[in-house]
């Protein structure tokens, strides 16, 4: 194997010392490990995408054969998500979002070594054994988020492997362009990748590294489309002849989206903490049993869509005449994720919480008579204030539910439901899940690395 990219390497190597214009040259390649990056990114992106759903299936198929399974198929899907990660590759749990961010700020000359603890091939293998485990097990969780680790891991290996002679790329704009790529290649929304990038990610100007971003969100999405299709992820909801003052009923809902997503981050982080102080593996079991047996009973006895990652939820809400949930069902999605996203397994928050604002929305809809397209409305601003009570990321949540849509005459419904989820959401915490999240994750590396060097001495 090793003799194969030696001679790959001196192949381009010999190539390239060929071309007379140094400044082509020098460009060429730079460019070309975003292009190899983001194939692979769209690739790993639409496979990852096949195995989770399958993951879905394969739980929903157990509960219709017989219900009673989920009280076995959930605490096992729990222990086993969590235990992959325990002994092999703890910085895979959760979204990996806050990996990212963590990753970005580690991509320095003093820490760059560290980056590996949390962008790795090992990573990648984990992180989809453990999120597919949890969610055969019901666990309320997501891929979108995985997705975008699985593709700063992708980019930072190919980043590793260039030889001594390849001019030196910005490992941080590397992996900011992963994440934007990976995000691409999950939705399907190359705009959304690259506000994400900017907004959440970036702390230097998008000068630095704006064509290699545009490029590797176009490529990955490309490929993604070439092997999965061009699609949306959801749709076409139908919301036209709606009038201005739908602006109330959507600044409604997005306060109230605001103040339960934000209150969701504040109680996930609690349990986090909470969780931190149990020292042994059977306290952890326990803990595991009993949150699957909560998700179970729930699902069992109550209505079953706490389950999964919610998006029939968006779907039915949208394109059916059975438009107004439960006034529990947001309650359930709120759980579903609380539970699931604090076991230590693997799994995202994005389709969740989209699948939270989706059922906050239906149900305050409903409650004052909203028409069919003007419920549409109301629903898509509620996917964007949720999600954005959740990263604090307005305009890439407004862009995200927009190009997943292709309702491009609500932008400014959109923007709007943004704007005051992020201003309600600040009143209840200042930090964002994401943040605090990555705080939490380089204070723990920094603290080991200071012991490994104490021990060493």
């Amino acid at each position: 194997m090793l003799s194969i990219i030696d001679y790959v390497r001196q192949s381009l190597k010999k190539s390239f010392d060929n071309l007379h214009n140094e400044k082509l040259k020098y460009n060429l390649l730079q460019a070309i490990p975003f292009w190899i990056a983001s194939l692979i990114t769209g690739v790993f992106a639409v496979l990852y995408a096949k195995i989770f759903t399958w993951g879905e299936q394969l739980m929903n198929f157990i509960f219709d054969w017989n219900p009673l399974m989920i009280f076995i198929i959930a605490p096992v899907g729990f222990v086993v998500s969590w235990w992959l990660l325990k002994e092999f590759a703890p910085y895979a749990k959760g979204s990996g979002i806050p990996q990212v961010m963590a990753a970005v700020e580690l991509a320095n000359p003093k820490e760059n070594r560290k980056i590996r603890q949390l962008l790795s091939l090992k990573i990648i293998i984990f992180k989809v054994l453990s999120s597919v485990a949890l969610v055969i097990g019901g666990g309320a969780v997501g891929r979108e988020g995985p997705t975008i680790q699985i593709a700063g891991s992708v980019f930072r290996k190919v980043n590793e492997y260039l030889p001594d002679w390849w001019p030196k790329i910005s490992k941080k704009n590397m992996i900011m362009t992963g994440a934007a790529a990976g995000l691409s290649a999950a939705f399907n929304t190359p705009l959304g990748g690259i506000v994400f990038a900017v907004e959440e990610l970036a702390k230097t100007h998008i000068n630095y590294f704006k064509t290699a971003l545009f490029t590797a969100v176009i490529i990955a999405g490309l490929m993604a489309q070439t092997l999965a299709g061009s699609y949306l992820y959801l749709g076409y909801p139908k919301t036209s002849d709606v009038s201005l003052t739908i602006m109330f009923p959507v600044m409604l809902v997005s306060g109230v989206s605001g103040i339960f997503a934000s209150q969701l981050s504040v109680w996930m982080l609690k349990i986090s903490a909470w969780k931190k102080r149990l020292k042994t593996n059977s306290a952890n079991i326990i803990f595991l049993v009993i949150s699957a047996l909560i998700i179970a009973s729930l699902a069992y006895f109550v209505n079953r869509e706490i389950l999964g990652s919610g998006k029939e939820i968006m779907e039915r809400t949208l394109f059916s005449e059975n438009k107004h949930e439960d006034w529990y069902i947001p309650i359930f999605r709120m759980i579903g994720p609380a539970l699931s996203f604090t076991s230590g397994g693997a799994g995202g928050i994005f389709a969740p919480a989209l699948s939270a604002g989706a059922s906050i929305g239906s149900v305050i809809s409903g409650w004052i008579h909203l028409s069919p397209n003007e419920t549409n409305v109301v629903i898509l601003a509620g996917m964007v204030a949720f999600l954005t009570g959740i990263t604090r990321a307005p305009f890439t949540s407004a862009i995200i539910v927009l190009e997943m849509t292709d309702r491009h005459s609500l932008i400014f419904h959109l923007m709007l439901a943004g704007m005051v989820s992020s201003l309600i959401s600040l009143m209840v915490s200042r930090k964002s899940l994401y943040d605090s999240l990555k705080i939490s994750y380089l204070e723990e590396i920094r603290s080991n690395e200071e012991l490994n060097k104490k021990s060493d001495k």
